[in-house]
């Protein structure tokens, strides 16, 4: 497996095909959204993008209200690649409840059924005190990709909601899970200093997470060069979650360099059920949808050429196809 082409590892700065191609430097850029399946919105916003050639990748969420609506169109779009967006945190199982105990919330919803702690904070703080167990990360984890593939839905490669997986302990057991599916791709949640420096609007404190736990990068890896697991070079947008407009598009892609990176996003058309859910991404993602919309002419007008692929295109077989 050569790690230099598909995975970010070595000089991943270079076109290794075959020919005169390898002497080429080459941009790739995976623009995938989060989330499909949450709302209407959401799904008619990332259908619009890919049919108007903004994005070629989104995650679907299995345990989403709008999840059926999302099967059915996503189907009609074959050059569309949809992975699985696992969720942990701030939702609802999809395995039985009495079989991973450790990930619920002692709180439930109106209705009386399970659901998952509802921050991220209470999350990583049980994960560090023991209190959450790896097998049951694993176990729904199989469960959410096992009702998309059951869907009907080709999964090209794994993320997590609110990136759990850049936690050591999340990262084995969903590298485990995608073993067991047959799932060889998988998010690289990190964002570069560079990407993180062109995001001007983002938070203080987002900027200062996001270079904190960039120090989980080097074990995410080592991990992933270890198992085999095709990913990017980076993932760029996370610092700009919330804040992510046309302006900071263009400055992302004005500074893109060589190799293979993920703009992570989460568009939406604004309705009532957006404003409904618990989601703090409301009326950003409106916003987010605006500056894609004008991501088909930046990609045109850039100086150099920039390849957009969804992550099955990361795969040797998909290259070589």
């Amino acid at each position: 497996m050569d790690w230099g082409t598909i995975s970010g590892y070595g000089d991943s700065n270079w076109d290794t095909t075959a020919g005169l191609d390898r002497l080429i430097p080459v941009r790739r850029l995976i623009v995938n959204a989060d989330d499909f399946g949450l709302t209407d919105g959401i799904n008619r916003a990332i259908i619009q993008l890919h049919q108007m050639g903004a994005l070629h990748s989104t995650t679907l969420m299995a345990a989403a209200l709008h999840f059926p609506e999302a099967v059915k169109m996503s189907r009609l779009q074959s050059s569309l690649g949809v992975g699985c967006h696992i969720v942990l945190v701030d939702g609802s199982p999809v395995a039985n409840s009495a079989a991973i105990p450790t990930l619920l919330s002692s709180r439930r919803d109106r209705g009386g059924e399970a659901r998952f702690r509802s921050t991220l904070g209470e999350f990583v703080r049980d994960l560090y005190l023991g209190r959450i167990d790896r097998a049951h990360i694993e176990q729904e984890a199989i469960a959410q990709i096992l009702r998309l593939r059951q869907a009907g839905i080709a999964v090209t490669h794994l993320d997590t909601h609110k990136h759990t997986h850049m936690f050591p302990p999340v990262l084995d057991a969903v590298m485990r899970a995608a073993k067991a599916c047959d799932i060889h791709a998988i998010r690289n949640p990190f964002e570069p200093l560079w990407s993180v420096a062109a995001t001007p609007n983002a938070g203080m404190v987002r900027t200062w997470q996001v270079r904190l736990l960039g120090n989980l990068r080097r074990h995410f890896l080592r991990r992933a060069r270890e198992r085999e697991f095709a990913t990017t070079d980076g993932c760029l947008g996370v610092a700009a979650t919330g804040t992510l407009d046309e302006t900071t598009l263009h400055a992302l892609l004005d500074r893109l360099p060589e190799g293979t990176w993920e703009l992570v996003c989460h568009p939406a058309c604004l309705d009532a059920e957006l404003l409904a859910t618990r989601t703090r991404l409301q009326q950003s993602r409106q916003v987010e949808l605006n500056a894609l919309q004008t991501l088909p002419a930046m990609l045109a007008n850039s100086g150099s050429p920039i390849e957009t692929i969804h992550f099955g295109q990361l795969l040797p077989s998909a290259r070589s196809a």
